[in-house]
């Protein structure tokens, strides 16, 4: 088969290297620039080795066989040795198992080898059974067990605040503070800063949403491109004023469409500090949804530009708008060489208690960090908003008036009927007093003698007055108080930068370090409450369609980056100038925004208007189809036999799923079949680790023959397709095979339609209904629909791992049995209802959850229920009248027959304000409400359900962007998902993710209205039950507050947003035509079970003519943070200590 050599064969030079993240699960992540040119190296392409690299490669082969029959020679003796010593002592008669080095590597049907199961590094886990029957669990994931003393180890400890802690201490009674509201009073002595005088950094800014209540683009036009000119023209009128931006989206949307003179001085004020760009994200991202992914894209998609255009980089990150934060972003920042970050909406009572301490400025570290290497800077604003009347102290009616912007006459004005009053020489003492009050009493908040006084809000500065307004108003003020030198205060105009700098410079602190008696912090803030009992929790499921939307974008995306990173650099060897990486890396950059513009935090988190979440979802869509084309564009490539016979813009391939729309449910394709010349698919593997997995397509048939691309049998089954719950469908079937793909890997696989034989590798799936009125049977072909109008039974899905249990009457899950121990485990499926709030004005919107009481049950006594059986894919699907409900199981040889696989089709466009629920109810003795969740596919973080009573019920729901889990002392339930949802655990042994929103008003938060643009959506999960190793070494202490998922969590997690994705080939591969190898890897060898290859992405240039394609890429690994305690069953890899073979 085609081979392409490693990564770094890719004639590559190592260019630089970012430590950019890692801690998920934690350890490392290293983010590396490879040169992909031709330095050095003979024109060639990813597979094409020279002949004495080739000799090598097979006397390496040779050597290795050698070894490897070395070490089964010794196993074999071994425990030879070993039944003989049983067979003396008057022991049983051994029980003999496959040979191969590790007993666990037996493949069902091998004959023999002593069967022991010796506890291996990494959670191997001995065999319970007492009838002493061998167990064919499969290949084990090889794990060294000192590579589980980190996630073993204490950690989450070290920091002088652990935010799980504090929320145990906290009341959360909501005193009133007076004219801080949500504070306290604060007293201060004129005379404390007569040594070292208050040191005041104002820094105006202009908060620039990327999409909400308008489009992004009518924004731009609306406001944004008036308020970067204005910048540009008042800055330079104004030499002691100061600006800082955040979103390059704009900002990059103005450089391409203003004038080259406005180019130039906006570059000449960037490099003089007077205008800083902070952050430097193409947005301000979504802390909650977002998977690290595509944090990290955006982060790149932005920096790059600034890179090439501006030829700077941000060192401060202003982040004040998302609805709670999350420390992942604290430790990519760190890991991009970030200095310091400034945050703003935490819950007000965590405000007050870090307030009251003088600790909203502290070191952020990771729980994970067993020391303090990750410790990042940080500036948590103290009051509720990061507007103008909450930035100069604590009293929102004083700060409201040195808002000069609502002068009278203007078009806002103060809520509190003080209007602002122009600075004169009459009143300039008075108001510099009064404001000066009010920055003392903030500076009380923290611990250095240097204060930063935002000056912004949303889209501020657009007009040129409020420039002039702002600047000559405080121009004024700031002369008084800097003359008043009794009053010792310095105060002007700053960046972020301006200020940080003045606090390392005065606390004798070295750039981003912790100045002597700041605290360090652990822990992240969700879930965010801006006052009374109003959490911010629904936002984290409102418009699930576009959150998966968003990840299938994602896996798209970077499916398509590696490929074409690969593709790109074997054109350029093989030197095939036919190959269009200009066209292709065009698409990939308009992707990139596209995906990168919808992680801004009123997009992915569902709480933008209707017209503008179809502005997104277009633009998703479109993100979708490109990513497709380039994919199929590079893997047609990179299979072709000879690289000079490629054409471009030849359609070789075809999709298996399409999607009419943005907000429409995805169709299938049909494979049409002939019984003469078969058809080709093409299967694309993305991950660094092998994959054995079952496939589905529509075919034309119900008889088919299935080979790979060796011509040999794979087994395969047939099903009949329903276009509603009882509704079959006559024009096409079901087609499920297992494929069996190296790591980052493509193979073609050749189906034919058998006509009316059936092969022997080839089986029908059968069909029941229960709960049906009684009708004739229906057969279609060799295929049979029973109806009955009830089950006499439980019903029952299982394979070698599992027996899945289903109650007769509902059809939904009940229990599961893990047949390695024959332990029980209830699991006890629902679907319930909240409402929204009927006491008060406040209800349910967007993104607030204010629900009416505990939830209702919606699961009917007898609902429709359909039983699908096969020798590969068996499932129960349940026909409620809001959702359709699937639990499937599979047998094949890989990792996903460890679990159970979920799939909800959600309906509840006829509800009225109404939020679904999908929850579990199980055996498992999660004490005290503990479970954890993810952070943002990064890391996971332990919760705490609240006692009822100190916090309200939608308090204790969290963001679960890829997992969740629940254990006790001997078993996990975890539940993986493709779509970032809420989540909590109200009760011991619960989960519950809700599913969608209908809400019929707005929650005043600024939206104007509701969630009513409800569509059918999908959600898919996937259910995984592990038992645990009992090993006291293995576990970590009870008040640890960070989790770790097993090595089969990892690896179920990446497969399900990461699918293998199909590619139908459109033309009969003829001689005259170009033909396709029959297999083709793009690495030599996988990569270890706890390293991720997290992209290949190939780096843009970006001119006014168009975008071209660097000849260097962003390869970027993620070594995962793993729980030992749980074996990696049935996965074909192993630990390495971290080194990655390239």
């Amino acid at each position: 088969s085609y081979k392409a050599p490693a990564v770094l064969q890719l004639t590559m030079r190592p260019k630089r290297v970012l430590i950019v993240g890692c801690g998920f699960f934690l350890l490392v992540v290293i983010s590396m620039y490879l040169i992909l040119d031709k330095s050095g190296q003979t024109a060639g392409y990813p597979g094409q080795v020279n002949e004495a690299q080739r000799q090598l490669e097979v006397l390496e082969d040779k050597v290795g066989i050698l070894e490897k029959d070395l070490n089964k020679n010794h196993n074999i003796i071994n425990q030879l040795k070993d039944a003989l010593k049983v067979i003396s002592n008057g022991g049983p008669n051994p029980k003999l198992i496959a040979p191969g080095g590790d007993p666990e590597d037996n493949v069902k049907g091998d004959p023999w080898v002593f069967h022991q199961r010796p506890d291996e590094g990494g959670g191997g886990g001995g065999d319970d059974r007492d009838d002493g029957a061998p167990l064919n669990l499969g290949a084990k994931a090889h794990v060294n067990q000192m590579e589980c003393s980190f996630a073993a180890g204490e950690s989450g400890t070290s920091a002088d605040i652990q935010m799980m802690n504090v929320y145990d201490e906290v009341d959360f009674n909501n005193a009133n503070g007076g004219v801080w509201k949500q504070g306290f009073d604060i007293t201060y002595n004129a005379d404390e800063w007569k040594n070292k005088p208050l040191k005041v950094y104002v820094v105006p800014h202009s908060h620039n949403d990327p999409g909400w209540i308008k489009t992004f683009s009518k924004y731009y036009q609306d406001q944004t491109q008036h308020i970067l000119d204005n910048a540009v023209e008042k800055l330079k009128q104004y030499p002691a004023m100061k600006f800082i931006w955040a979103e390059i989206s704009y900002f990059a949307e103005w450089w391409w469409k203003t004038t080259e003179a406005k180019k130039t001085a906006a570059k000449r004020l960037i490099s003089s500090g007077q205008w800083e760009i902070v952050t430097g994200g193409w947005v301000m991202v979504d802390e909650a949804n977002t998977h690290y992914f595509a944090i990290l894209d955006q982060y790149i998609e932005g920096h790059e530009w600034m890179d090439e255009m501006l030829g700077i980089k941000p060192k401060i990150s202003w982040s004040i708008d998302p609805f709670g934060m999350s420390p992942t972003l604290a430790y990519l920042l760190k890991g991009m060489g970030f200095d310091a970050m400034v945050i703003q909406r935490t819950h007000y009572e965590i405000k007050k208690y870090l307030g009251k301490r003088q600790q909203l400025e502290f070191m952020w570290r990771q729980n994970w960090d067993h020391e303090s290497t990750t410790d990042m800077f940080c500036h948590m604003m103290p009051f509720y908003s990061y507007d103008v009347p909450h930035s100069c102290g604590p009293d929102p009616k004083v700060c409201c008036q040195f808002d000069f912007k609502r002068l009278p006459g203007g078009r806002i004005n103060c809520p509190w009927k003080v209007p602002p009053t122009r600075i004169t020489d009459t009143n300039v003492e008075q108001r510099a007093g009064m404001l000066l009050d009010q920055y003392r009493k903030k500076s009380k908040l923290f611990k250095s003698n240097v204060l930063m006084v935002p000056l912004g809000d949303d889209f501020r500065y657009d007009k040129a007055i409020e420039w002039d307004q702002q600047y000559e108003n405080y121009e004024k003020l700031f002369s008084y108080m800097n003359q008043r030198k009794d009053w010792h205060v310095q105060a002007q105009f700053g960046t972020l930068n301006d200020y940080f700098s003045a606090l390392w410079y005065e606390t004798n602190t070295e750039i981003g370090a912790q100045p002597e008696g700041f605290p360090s912090l652990s822990g992240d803030f969700f879930a965010y409450a801006d006052r009374d009992k109003d959490y911010w929790t629904g936002y984290f499921t409102s418009r699930p369609l576009h959150k998966h939307l968003d990840r299938v974008v994602e896996g798209h995306l970077r499916a398509a980056e590696i490929a074409f990173s690969y593709a790109a650099a074997s054109a350029r060897q093989a030197e095939i100038g036919a190959f269009q990486d200009s066209e292709l890396i065009h698409l990939l950059s308009q992707s990139r925004k596209s995906l990168g513009l919808f992680q801004h935090h009123d997009a992915i988190t569902g709480t933008a208007k209707d017209h503008v979440v179809v502005d997104y979802g277009q633009k998703l869509l479109k993100a979708i189809e490109d990513s497709r084309l380039v994919m199929m564009e590079s893997l047609y490539f990179l299979m072709l036999q000879q690289k000079s016979d490629y054409k471009s813009g030849v359609k070789y391939f075809t999709v298996d799923e399409t999607r009419a729309s943005h907000d429409a449910m995805p169709s299938q394709e049909i494979v049409l079949l002939d019984e003469e010349d078969p058809r080709a698919v093409v299967f694309f593997n993305s991950l660094g680790q092998p994959r054995k997995e079952l496939v589905k397509l529509r075919v034309s048939s119900v008889n088919v023959e299935v080979t790979d691309s060796d011509n040999n049998p794979v087994n395969s089954q047939g099903g009949l397709v329903f276009n509603q719950f009882d509704a079959l469908d006559d024009s096409f079937f079901e087609l499920l095979f297992e494929v069996d793909l190296k790591p980052m890997s493509m193979k073609k696989y050749w189906i034919r339609d058998s006509g009316t034989k059936v092969t022997s590798h080839h089986q029908h799936s059968s069909v029941e209904f229960f709960n049906m009125d009684e009708q004739a049977n229906i057969r279609r072909g060799a295929v049979e629909v029973l109806k009955h109008s009830e089950s006499a039974e439980s019903i029952l899905l299982e394979n070698d791992f599992l027996l899945a249990k289903f109650d007769r009457l509902t059809g939904f899950l009940k229990s599961v049995t893990t047949k390695a121990d024959n332990k029980d485990t209830n699991i006890e499926m629902e679907f319930v209802m909240y409402g929204t709030n009927k006491a008060t004005n406040m209800k349910s919107g967007a993104y607030l959850f204010l629900p009416d009481g505990p939830a209702k049950a919606v699961t009917g006594q007898h609902p429709p229920v359909r039983v699908t059986s096969g020798p590969l894919f068996s499932e129960v699907s349940v026909s409620l009248f809001c959702v359709e409900h699937i639990v499937s199981l599979t047998n094949t040889e890989g990792p996903e027959s460890l679990g159970i696989g979920i799939k909800n089709i959600v309906d509840i466009r006829n509800e009225r304000n109404k939020e679904l629920v999908m929850r579990m109810k199980t055996s498992v003795e999660n004490r005290d409400g503990i479970f954890y969740t993810d952070l943002n596919g990064f890391q996971i973080q332990k919760r705490k359900s609240s006692p009822e009573g100190k916090l309200p019920l939608q308090a204790n729901f969290y963001p679960m962007p890829t997992m969740a889990f629940i254990e006790d002392d001997d078993t996990r339930v975890s539940l993986i998902s493709a779509q970032p949802l809420g989540v909590s655990s109200l009760e011991m042994g619960w989960l519950e993710v809700v599913l969608d929103r209908r809400l019929m008003q707005d929650d005043f938060r600024g939206l104007q209205q509701g969630v009513q643009d409800n569509r059918r959506t999908p959600s898919y999960f996937r259910l995984l039950l592990e038992r645990r190793v009992d090993s006291s070494s293995l576990k970590p202490l009870d008040t640890v507050p960070v989790g770790y998922p097993s090595l089969l969590g990892h690896f179920t997690s990446l497969a399900l947003n990461h699918p293998i994705y199909s590619h139908i080939v459109t033309m009969a591969e003829r001689q005259e035509q170009p033909s396709l190898v029959g297999d083709v890897s793009l690495i030599l060898k996988g990569l270890p079970c706890d390293v991720h290859l997290l992209n290949l992405r190939t780096r843009s240039s970006q001119k006014t003519t168009g975008v071209t394609a660097r000849r260097e890429a962003f390869l970027i690994l993620h070594r995962l943070g793993f729980d030992c305690r749980y074996p990696g069953l049935r996965l074909q890899c192993m630990t390495q200590g971290g080194q990655v073979s390239m």
